[in-house]
């Protein structure tokens, strides 16, 4: 990933509704939503919601396809994954620097 890849996804994820609509979607997972589903979850106008799902899909954030009469939207997962990996490669000086939480989990088991 490049440095003006992980601005596009900052930029689109740096507003309120594109990333309370990201976080939604990315919570239903491929499932997906449909916009009508998000218009009842979040309440946003739908001009408003239609601008915002622009934004996210032309920023790679989201997936959409068609499904009949419906369009459901998904979170592209590769996307997150690189951008952590990008925002992550050089972390900690080379050295493992897995997240506590997950250290503690693995050594209890």
């Amino acid at each position: 990933m490049k440095n003006t890849d992980a601005i596009k996804v900052f930029l689109a994820l740096g507003q309120d509704t594109r990333l309370n609509i990201f976080r939604l979607v990315v919570q239903r997972g491929e499932l997906g939503l449909t916009p009508g589903e998000i218009i009842e979850r979040l309440g946003v106008a739908n001009a408003t919601l239609s601008f915002h799902l622009k934004e996210l899909v032309s920023a790679e954030l989201l997936k959409v396809e068609r499904q009949s009469r419906h369009l459901i939207y998904r979170p592209n997962a590769k996307l997150v994954g690189d951008l952590s990996q990008f925002l992550l490669e050089n972390c900690c000086g080379g050295k493992s620097c897995e997240p506590v939480s997950i250290i503690k989990k693995v050594k209890s088991k």
